[in-house]
């Protein structure tokens, strides 16, 4: 079932000037986090629109969380490629050949000081290609997708991941995928959405445990999970966010959109952004009931009013 798309009318322009924007966390003080990917940083931008940096973090820093330690965990494709195309600044899709740093590691760092740590590069002999985007569980564990890397005449697969937050323990769950992206989990915790940036399609994961999943019956799609809906047209999928209600809301970059889903049919509803590449939505403010947008060409961070609550991530 389908949808026409509206326009969000009183959306409201944070901070511009941003570079490579993804990644938003909405802080208790009012602040945002989120990432400048062109810059390798992460900055916290001020309710007034101020910008501070919290981190400097190298690579391409791509999605943020707050852990159960209080530190804020990131994930870091590592090497990126950038154009400017008049007023817009966009990635490069393909990864340079025989690039020693297209490879992907998981970070944190300290919200007080700024100081960066390395997590993980790899899990076992399996390295980290391009790790985008992750979220925590009750129990203090994180998924993350690893989107991989493409090339001009070859592309690697990506994989989601589960990992504990004290390093102890990182695991491949599930794939492959072609680009894994957004992540997210149901407000009862039993699901984990992942959405597929080629595909533009949306998936859901029976989850069994920390770090388990219960497969769906049919041998396609390989990597096991359950197809809950995909539009139509030239879009991609990146990051998600999932509201108090179940539905899921993933930022649509090309078709310049974020696509709601439906918790319960797989039907969806087109919201138009005012930049051709929205890339990750965040929720905060009273009752978590402002949404705050990444519009990557275009530099701006944005809010606007959501008629539900947001789902109140685990730490935040």
């Amino acid at each position: 079932m389908k949808h026409k798309g509206k326009e969000i009318k009183n959306y409201r322009v944070i901070a511009d000037g941003l570079r490579g924007l993804e990644g938003p966390v909405a802080l208790a003080d009012g602040s945002v986090l989120v990432c400048e990917m062109a810059e390798g940083r992460v900055t916290r931008v001020k309710p007034d629109g101020s910008k501070v940096v919290a981190a400097v973090t190298g690579g391409t820093p791509d999605g943020l969380a707050l852990g159960p330690d209080g530190k804020c965990y990131v994930c870091n494709r590592g090497s990126s490629r950038w154009r400017q195309i008049g007023d817009m600044l966009l990635p490069i899709q393909e990864d340079e050949p025989n690039d020693p740093e297209a490879r992907g590691y998981i970070q944190r760092f300290d919200l007080e000081t700024g100081k960066v740590e390395m997590l993980y590069e790899a899990a076992g002999e399996l390295g980290l290609t391009g790790p985008n985007d992750l979220v925590f569980d009750a129990q203090g564990g994180f998924w993350f997708t690893d989107f991989g890397r493409m090339r001009p005449r070859n592309v690697d697969r990506g994989s989601v991941f589960y990992a504990k937050a004290d390093g102890s323990l990182i695991r491949e769950v599930t794939g492959p995928f072609m680009g894994p992206n957004g992540i997210g989990l149901s407000p009862d915790g039993n699901w984990l959405y992942v959405a597929e940036s080629y595909t533009h399609h949306l998936y859901k994961f029976e989850i069994a445990g920390p770090g388990e999943i219960k497969r769906s019956p049919s041998p396609f799609p390989e990597h096991g999970g359950y197809f809950v809906g995909g539009p139509d047209g030239m879009a991609f999928f990146d990051s998600l966010a999932v509201d108090a209600a179940g539905y899921v809301v993933v930022a649509t970059p090309g078709a310049g959109n974020l696509t709601v889903f439906h918790p319960g049919n797989g039907a969806y509803q087109k919201i138009a952004m005012p930049d051709m590449a929205p890339t990750n939505l965040c929720f905060g403010g009273k009752n978590l009931k402002t949404a705050y947008v990444t519009l990557l060409a275009t530099g701006r961070l944005a809010a606007f009013d959501w008629p539900r609550p947001g789902l109140r991530l685990n730490y935040q």
